[in-house]
């Protein structure tokens, strides 16, 4: 991935709902401007949830997500509605497509409660208006349009848009931590589980931030880390530092140097900081027979010394000595019921958008189940996290 190019996590999702046969492939097509989903007259012809991530003007990089109906039926009809709902989870925009010759159905209305629910901003698009003898008259957040003709496309485009400009894009990883002109080291250990020839995306994401704020990112590995700080005529600002490293890089950075890693800065990001600092602290109450769910974003392929399922409880029952038992999810998987869980462990959210973090976070906060990350964890357990969130002045109470 080039350090330009937008990733998925930080494009805006906008999630197509309604009915088979209302129209959303079509729909989802004339706004996109290219056969992104399957159109045909037989219902249910989207099954699974379909993303495109790509540039849409005027809105810009975003990813467009076509939803199975949400009528659907039968045991794998039940499947598919299901699949559709949890778009819900990470959709910034919904777009609720209603047959404009049927009108809005008690499920459309049950979808529009959901949105408002999720607090989920939300246009209605009434397709194939071109049926119709004349237009109806239309509230602020409805449009009648045709997919066959093109009819208002566009101004559906620029509805999406202003539904966009109330969204917060202050957010920043670390730019908001430091000054221009700062010196940032961060320390990146290359290990067996490091991809060959490239730096994994919380790390390039974090130097581009830095980049485009006027700091100067100074890149080392744990190994050379000691040389590197010596070399600099003045201390860093501050430095960042891949999690496993934590330990060995708190020894070696001056204790007057502000010291974080990615993972927490990335919980900071798109997450909660302060539900993470105060679950870490569940660690120490571990009990034998207690269940851990670690869960990460991504899905790859597992090294044998993989953080997150070798490292990670690893270094919890070394910390606890206690007989833990350990479960894991990955990429889009995540459990509706979380309540058998003591704790939840989650990584740094990099291939997850904030909305969907924030999902995740409040259905363990909400069960009153606590939750974590991986460095916020591993930070605790070297008895350094009160340290590594000193710059980011978090309630620690």
């Amino acid at each position: 991935m080039s350090l330009n190019q937008t990733v998925s996590a930080d494009r805006i999702h906008i999630g197509f709902f309604g009915l088979r046969n209302a129209g959303k492939s079509s729909v989802v097509n004339a706004v996109t401007g290219q056969d992104l989903a399957v159109v045909s007259d037989t219902k249910g012809t989207t099954t699974d949830p379909v993303k495109k991530a790509m540039e849409l003007l005027p809105l810009g990089p975003v990813v467009v997500i076509d939803t199975p109906g949400i009528d659907d039926e039968g045991e794998l009809g039940e499947l598919r509605i299901k699949r559709a709902k949890q778009v819900l989870n990470y959709a910034d925009i919904a777009v609720l497509v209603v047959d404009s010759q049927v009108g809005l159905s008690a499920v459309d209305e049950q979808l529009k409660t959901l949105f408002e629910k999720k607090e989920i901003p939300y246009v209605i698009a009434y397709n194939k208006v071109d049926l119709l003898a004349a237009v109806p008259d239309e509230t602020a957040n409805e449009l009648h349009v045709s997919a066959k003709t093109g009819l208002n496309i566009y101004r559906l485009k620029e509805k999406i848009a202003a539904l966009l400009n109330d969204r917060e894009n202050s957010r920043r990883i670390v730019a908001d931590l430091i000054n221009l002109g700062d010196t940032v080291v961060l320390v990146v250990p290359i290990d067996k589980a490091a991809p060959k020839g490239r730096l994994i995306l919380p790390q390039q994401q974090t130097i581009r931030d830095l980049l485009d704020s006027g700091a100067m990112a100074v890149v080392t590995r744990d190994s050379e880390l000691e040389a590197c700080l010596a070399s600099l005529k003045n201390p860093p600002a501050l430095v960042i530092t891949d999690s496993q490293a934590f330990g060995t890089v708190s020894k070696i950075v001056p204790r007057g140097v502000p010291l974080t890693s990615f993972s927490i800065l990335f919980v900071r990001y798109k997450g909660d900081l302060e539900s993470a600092v105060h679950g870490a602290a569940v660690i120490d109450k571990l009990k034998d027979g207690d269940t851990v769910l670690i869960s990460e974003g991504c899905t790859h392929h597992r090294q044998c010394d993989d953080i997150g399922t070798v490292k990670l409880p690893n270094w919890i029952k070394a910390h606890t000595k206690k007989k833990i038992n350990f479960e894991f999810t990955s990429g889009g998987q995540f459990p509706e019921d979380v309540s058998k869980y003591a704790l939840v462990i989650h990584c740094g959210g990099c291939m997850l958008n904030d909305r969907e973090m924030k999902y995740r976070t409040r259905s363990c906060i909400d069960a009153g189940i606590p939750i974590t990350n991986y460095g916020t964890a591993i930070a605790h357990m070297n008895g350094i996290l009160a340290r590594s969130i000193e710059i980011l002045n978090v309630n620690k109470e």
